[in-house]
């Protein structure tokens, strides 16, 4: 899942982008309410994170901007400022959820992932393609009825398949999807995290569930018992 972090501290902001790459998700930051507004309207993201006080226009005009742009993107807002008056207006505007600073980033991880749940077309928590089960709110792999232990990045990329079963990926599609922009590698990470993965979910198992799709990419089959 991709997030973008609206957030002018270059500490907060690093922080956020530490802990959300921790757990898996791809993670944009813009450091402006103008560079925050353009970025959530001219690219696909799954939960905003706007932070109020911005050096120039601020996160509730930022808000309003990306949802007069028709962008219905989940948005958290983040401010140092308990008053009423900020959380109504904020809501007002067109927030989803909003968050006091200091917080527990735990926390904010789960609103996080609450967020992106409930996205525009109603992202189901729970994904399942023949024996493999993703459980995205726990971050649970199951095949039958064997947990998988996957990492973040592990967790993230299936999930990309998952999402579009029976479809072949490109490489630049799951760079896109897994990966931040700010990333600087190749598309041979993607091969290399590949691996990893059929290893846990297929090879472990005597499974063939995830396949290259000669010049195009990789993709999750849904019909893996029928080969």
């Amino acid at each position: 899942m991709r997030v973008l972090v609206v957030e002018d501290s270059v500490k907060m902001a690093g922080l956020l982008r530490r802990g959300l790459t921790e757990e898996g998700y791809a993670v944009d930051v813009a450091a402006s309410g103008l560079e925050g507004a353009w970025m959530a309207t001219e690219f696909s993201y799954d939960v905003l994170i706007f932070d109020v006080m911005l050096p120039d226009i601020d996160g509730f005009e930022t808000l309003r901007r990306v949802r007069e742009a028709g962008t219905s993107t989940p948005v958290l807002m983040l401010t140092a400022r308990d008053a009423v008056e900020d959380r109504i207006l904020g809501l007002d505007t067109g927030a989803d959820d909003y968050l006091t600073k200091p917080f527990a980033f735990p926390e904010l991880l789960a609103r996080v992932r609450a967020l992106a749940r409930r996205g525009p077309a109603e992202r189901a928590p729970v994904l399942v393609v023949d024996d493999l089960r993703l459980d995205s709110a726990s971050h649970r792999v199951t095949r039958g009825e064997i947990a998988i232990d996957l990492t973040p990045k592990e967790f993230a990329l299936l999930e990309c398949f998952m999402r579009a079963p029976g479809e072949a990926l490109s490489r630049t599609r799951i760079l896109e999807g897994v990966w931040d922009f700010a990333f600087d590698g190749d598309s041979n990470v993607v091969d290399v995290y590949l691996r990893y993965l059929r290893e846990k979910i297929d090879r472990s198992f005597v499974r063939s569930s995830n396949e290259t799709v000669c010049g195009v990419g990789s993709r999750i089959r849904t019909n893996w018992r029928d080969r």
